[in-house]
């Protein structure tokens, strides 16, 4: 046994081909056979025969089976309230068609009572032969007066009935609200289809979920992740389902680590207690950054750019604020000692949050502003850009100079390359989904999925990251943007936890760290990139307790 070890270990992992994560340092290995755990961290990691000096009379012994094992997937942005409450509305993800999106919402009308709301998400038109967006006239043919309302894949637009456009108050003669847009025919009339803003129009008058359904839907959503390999989360819920997760938490639920995010547009008192609601040093659950929205999406044309849409040479997007309002507010945010992240996906988008990040930077300096969660560095604020899928040229170095994140989800590649380059053309495309651009100007990458715009499992990420191609292997988009296999898993687990304050506790497996692994079917690193997207998790272990395991 080592000497100045003070316990055994509880468990030791032996017979696995280890990919420790942590080739970064000259002390570190980078490959190995076994680990050992107490009280939830590494203690030990090496040959079997350095790991055996731990066991005890009372140490549990788990064999890999000789499987390839690697630090858990961080996802480093998803929505887990909006992924399981979809679990318990009417689900449109995939759907091919307008008519099987129509059969599906009038399968979950039948099972409605007299008068309810009937909800979902997840229909991409880009998908359909007609590539036509839903109207509220497809909608009313078959929810016989219910009213409805259904978000599309990203979460940008929506398409509402008659019947829901009446309940939130919206007509012919409303006016379009800034950062927002009901679409109107050529007569004047509304399609149905709302963007942006406009939604919270319904927001308001939809029925809010019960503290039961938060809970089930935290329940589904975890679950799901766990199953994928993902052993921490960044997520973007509403404050019902933080409560769900503390009392999952409370009742020995909660399996997969997680940071919950703020709305940045909340009032400052009104986040201070937020913040304050639960510890901030809690391992299993906190609250984290404050999330904005500089723009909308590329698939619904609302992402904000600095020229037109290349097929629509009319529209340049929909910016959710104004320079000047959004600068006071990162300035006032960031002297408050929070983290800021800021969704941009069009080159003007992440234009305003650069510039906004640099005038809170100067005056954080100024002022001597905290850092958050207590960053040990001077300045140590890890703004970040969130999707950053069209960059200006000019702006790569920016992000930089002013030490900001790129926090990027690469399965978005897979569904957007269809149409990317026709939104945006050419010339611009070659600065779009540039995780080799931000590589070369040493800027920080967190991966993630963007759960449930896309599927939560990582390897639909990392096949893209690698390939730049589309799934079936047919289709590439700019290859000279993709990166080695190592620095997509890198991204996907030390850059998440960079992102969030906490490489000193995971990302790699190393002593002292948290026992967060995964274990696959095939070894990420050997095998040939098709192979990626038909791994299978093993086992998922979050602090050395096993809360996944395939049967």
């Amino acid at each position: 046994m080592p000497q100045n070890t003070p316990q055994r270990a509880e468990i030791i992992f032996q017979n696995g081909d280890i990919y420790t994560g942590a080739a970064h340092a000259a002390t570190s290995i980078s490959r190995a056979q076994a680990l050992a755990v107490a009280q939830g961290k590494v203690v030990a990691v090496g040959s079997a025969e350095e790991v055996q000096k731990w066991k005890g009379p009372q140490t549990q012994v788990v064999d890999l089976g000789g499987h390839f094992v690697m630090p858990g997937f961080n996802d480093a942005h998803l929505h887990l309230g909006n992924a399981g409450i979809s679990k318990l509305e009417v689900e449109l993800v995939g759907v091919r068609s307008l008519d099987e999106m129509k059969q599906r919402i009038a399968d979950g009308v039948k099972r409605a009572r007299p008068g309810e709301w009937i909800l979902g998400r997840g229909w991409d038109h880009t998908l359909w032969p007609s590539q036509q967006l839903p109207t509220r006239q497809d909608l009313d043919s078959v929810t016989q007066g219910h009213p409805a309302f259904f978000g599309r894949v990203d979460g940008h637009i929506a398409v509402a009935n008659t019947a829901a456009l009446k309940a939130a108050g919206l007509t012919k003669d409303s006016k379009d609200v800034p950062g927002g847009k009901a679409d109107r025919d050529a007569n004047g009339e509304l399609t149905g289809i709302v963007r942006e803003r406009t939604k919270d129009d319904f927001y308001r008058v939809i029925p809010r979920p019960t503290p039961e359904q938060h809970r089930r839907a935290m329940e589904l959503a975890l679950a799901d992740a766990a199953q994928w390999g993902i052993t921490s989360v960044q997520d973007n819920s509403d404050w019902g389902d933080f409560l769900a997760l503390e009392q999952m938490q409370r009742d020995g639920a909660l399996k997969v680590r997680v940071t919950e995010w703020l709305p940045f547009k909340a009032p400052l008192d009104q986040l201070k207690q937020a913040r304050a609601h639960h510890s901030q040093d809690d391992p299993m659950l906190h609250t984290g950054m404050l999330k904005g929205f500089m723009d909308g999406s590329l698939g619904s044309r609302t992402a904000a750019l600095l020229a037109p849409y290349s097929d629509d040479l009319g529209n340049s997007g929909l910016p959710q604020y104004g320079q000047q309002e959004l600068t006071q507010m990162a300035i006032d945010r960031v002297a408050a000692g929070f983290q800021l992240g800021f969704h941009a996906i069009g080159d003007r988008g992440s234009d305003m949050a650069l510039n906004a990040f640099e005038a809170a930077l100067k005056s954080a300096a100024q002022h001597h502003a905290p850092t958050p969660f207590g960053s040990a560095g001077s300045g140590d604020y890890r703004l970040r850009i969130e999707h950053a899928q069209l960059v200006a040229p000019k702006d790569f170095e920016r992000f930089h100079d002013l030490h900001v994140i790129a926090s990027m989800q690469p399965n978005h590649l897979l569904t957007d390359m269809n149409w990317a380059e026709s939104r945006i053309g050419p010339d611009r495309a070659r600065s779009s989904y540039a995780w080799r651009t931000f590589l070369n100007n040493g800027v920080v990458l967190a991966f993630g999925t963007d759960y449930p715009v896309e599927p939560v499992t990582p390897f639909r990420g990392v096949y893209a990251a690698v390939t730049r191609k589309n799934e079936a292997g047919t289709k590439t988009y700019y290859p000279e943007e993709k990166l080695t296999i190592d620095e997509a898993l890198k991204a996907y687990t030390v850059g998440s936890a960079y992102a969030e304050f906490a490489e000193k506790l995971k990302g790699t497996i190393e002593p002292g760290k948290f026992a967060d692994f995964v274990v696959l079917d095939r070894d990420l690193t050997k095998i040939p990139a098709p192979e990626i997207l038909g791994t299978r998790v093993l086992r998922t272990v979050v602090g050395g307790r096993t809360v996944y395991e395939a049967h």
